[in-house]
């Protein structure tokens, strides 16, 4: 998708307007003021207002900064030597600042996490069992991992829990789904504190 395409599509342009886009983006790349563009340019542009063209100003400047973010995400990717082809296609699809960040989050370099301290316990294979959810008896199965790292059933477990949740945290499609509920459920509450009243 180019530029012109997401914007149209974010504002919703008819495909008789993307004349106008063409030429509000040439004016704006040629250092023209909003102000101007909606005033004097009116016949280039196709009466665009000054909101739609502060819209695409901003759109332009966010679709630059996901080209480069993209750019960013797919080397480190590669440096690591995790880039799949599939992996790629669904980087360079991807048109949501949020969307993309949550295609990066397994790659990112981060501090050493529980789950991280977890696996080198060896307690991955324990989790992928508990996830299967295929078992009753899973303190027979977390006795089975223990080790002078992991001295109790207890700690097998929490090590477990602890890869569960990070694999939780970094499945996109749970990350989309809790997100598009906060948005529709949440409540924002504040209140004025005593010494600022």
């Amino acid at each position: 998708m180019n530029k012109i395409q997401f914007i149209q599509n974010t504002l919703q342009i008819p495909s008789s307007g993307v004349k106008g886009l063409e030429a509000t983006l040439q004016l704006l790349s040629d250092e023209c003021t909003i102000p101007f563009i909606s005033r004097y340019r009116k016949d280039q542009t196709g009466n665009f207002d000054e909101v739609v063209i502060v819209q695409i100003a901003k759109l332009s400047k966010q679709y630059d900064e996901l080209i480069k973010r993209k750019e960013s995400i797919l080397k480190t990717i590669d440096e690591q030597g995790f880039l799949t082809k599939e992996l790629e296609t669904k980087i360079q699809e991807c048109f949501d600042l949020q969307e993309l960040e949550d295609l990066y989050l397994p790659y990112k370099k981060r501090k050493k996490t529980r789950a991280d301290i977890a696996r080198e316990k060896g307690l991955e294979p324990l989790a992928k069992i508990i996830m299967a959810q295929n078992t009753d008896d899973i303190e027979f199965f977390a006795s089975k991992y223990l080790n002078d790292k992991v001295p109790n059933e207890d700690e097998a477990l929490q090590g477990a829990r602890d890869i569960i949740a990070e694999w939780i945290n970094e499945t996109i499609y749970i990350r989309k789904n809790l997100r598009r509920l906060f948005q529709r459920k949440a409540i924002v509450e504040t209140r004025v504190v005593k010494s600022k009243k």
